[in-house]
């Protein structure tokens, strides 16, 4: 199917049914169908034709979401951009893309796309004003032609564009959920993490393909998470573990009732254990799932169950392969097959697999006997001091059991004799030192991991997707340990 049709039957089925909320408004499916015909007949009028790359920068918006839509409907491919990048930032991705000189933006991004090297911006004023442009008709779809282009989140280097066929992208789709029907009622869903995130258009694509209601939240805060999810009665959310742990921390969680929540999914990052069984015990009626991929595998290639999360053992795996996927772990050296139990490099192969044949992941993991995955970290993230190599991950878990560490992460540093030390960057609600932390943590890690440079910061440097980011979090160490 051409996904620039895919709410078509709803609009005409349902025109009233809401498919999205945006702050105030509620968004029906045939006001979002016009939106996507107008962005469309926009990007057509303007000389985008199939086959070419639009950058997209804005966040979840409205134009956002009709311009992926109105894109692929004429053949094209919207490229989406974070739009907390600099002119320059955004430069780089427009040439990386391969992008066209038409680019579309929200307001306050236009300035940006257009330093950046537009040679026209289109903003909502242009392609949502509700001025009549000539119908552009669904073009016939192409398999193997790009429908949409993601990139990957770039915190060791510049993201990379990662263009998805339209053959990828229905495929995908349509294993996310059933069609719309009209005697089928909405599920109403959250989405909190960015669009511009492959679990963020992918959800918001399957939501669409299902005549689902999908509440949108352009940039995270947990106090307004919980009234959204209070005031429109969510059944579904997913959540990167920085902002389960800030629902959970904030005061107005026991207030408000979450009793329509009935399924929280969560990934991207590392979940610690004790923030997963904490999560659990306040929201017992609640089926989590851990899902586990990546922007080349579009999105989950595991998951660990709400039946798996039973099992206190498993709490810290992410679960075992779907259906139609091969993982084998590596050696990353020889690419040989490690024992079970044995860390090594994630490969996995897919249909869902945008590169096809096996994919060499950077993910670090053992998996057991019963074919459950353990991460470990990232490969490229990897510490070697003096030889002896581990992962940030293991650290970060002995140091987080601290009565006084409320959030942790942990980075390599540069250092003349031993090649890397380790530096921890802590959350704490008490006074903490460097010492009581490595008598704390002597039990529980090698010798050699224990860490060696301190910082205590008021907010670990997350990405907006939910990773660490290790390159920032290695200079803030080494500039203030």
């Amino acid at each position: 199917m051409n996904i620039g049709t895919i709410i078509d039957t709803a609009a005409t089925g349902d025109p009233d049914r809401v498919a999205l909320i945006i702050g105030k408004r509620a968004i029906g499916y045939g006001q979002l169908a016009a939106a996507v015909e107008q962005c469309a007949a926009g990007l057509a009028a303007n000389g985008v034709v199939a086959g070419a790359r639009v950058a997209v920068v804005d966040g979840g918006s409205l134009l956002s979401i009709a311009s992926v839509l109105g894109a692929a409907r004429i053949g094209a491919a919207a490229a989406l951009m974070n739009p907390a990048l600099t002119s320059s930032e955004l430069r780089d991705m427009l040439r990386n893309a391969g992008c066209v000189g038409v680019g579309i933006a929200g307001e306050p991004y236009a300035g940006q796309l257009r330093a950046a090297g537009a040679t026209r911006t289109l903003t909502p004023a242009d392609l949502l004003s509700g001025h009549q442009l000539s119908r552009a008709s669904p073009v016939e779809e192409i398999a193997d032609r790009d429908a949409l282009v993601l990139f990957t989140s770039g915190t060791t280097g510049l993201p990379k564009a990662v263009g998805i066929t339209s053959g990828q992208l229905t495929t995908r789709i349509r294993g996310i959920g059933a069609p719309f029907r009209t005697n089928a009622a909405a599920t109403v869903g959250m989405m909190c993490v960015p669009f511009f995130h492959v679990g963020g258009s992918l959800g918001m694509l399957g939501s669409l393909y299902s005549g689902n209601t999908s509440v949108v939240q352009e940039r995270f805060d947990a106090g307004e998470w919980l009234r959204l999810v209070q005031e429109h009665r969510v059944r579904t959310a997913f959540l990167v573990p920085t902002m389960l742990q800030r629902i959970l921390d904030h005061p107005d969680f026991t207030a408000t009732d979450l009793s329509s929540l009935l399924a929280i999914a969560y990934g991207a990052a590392a979940a610690p254990v004790a923030l997963v069984r904490r999560a659990m015990a306040a929201l017992p009626h609640v089926a989590f799932a851990n899902v586990f991929g990546q922007t080349e595998t579009l999105g989950a290639y595991t998951t660990l169950s709400p039946e798996d999360h039973r099992d206190p053992n498993r709490v810290g795996s992410v679960g075992r392969p779907l259906p139609g996927v091969e993982v084998r772990v590596a050696d990353p050296n020889t690419g040989g097959d490690v024992e079970t139990g044995n860390i090594g490099e994630l490969w996995v192969t897919t249909d869902q697999n945008v590169s096809g044949g096996w994919l060499h992941t950077g993910d670090l993991a053992h998996q057991d006997a019963d074919g459950y995955i353990y991460p470990s970290g990232r490969l490229s993230d990897n510490i070697n001091r003096g030889g002896e190599k581990f992962g940030p991950l293991e650290v970060e878990e002995a140091l987080r059991a601290h009565p006084a560490v409320t959030d942790v992460a942990v980075a390599g540093i540069a250092d003349d004799e031993m090649g890397q030390r380790v530096g921890a960057a802590v959350v704490a609600h008490l006074p903490v030192t460097l010492e009581e932390l490595r008598s704390h943590c002597r039990d529980r890690i090698a010798y050699f991991k224990l860490p060696e440079r301190l910082i205590v910061v008021d907010r670990i440097p997350y990405t907006e997707t939910g990773k660490v980011n290790r390159r920032q979090l290695a200079a803030l160490i080494a500039d203030n340990a």
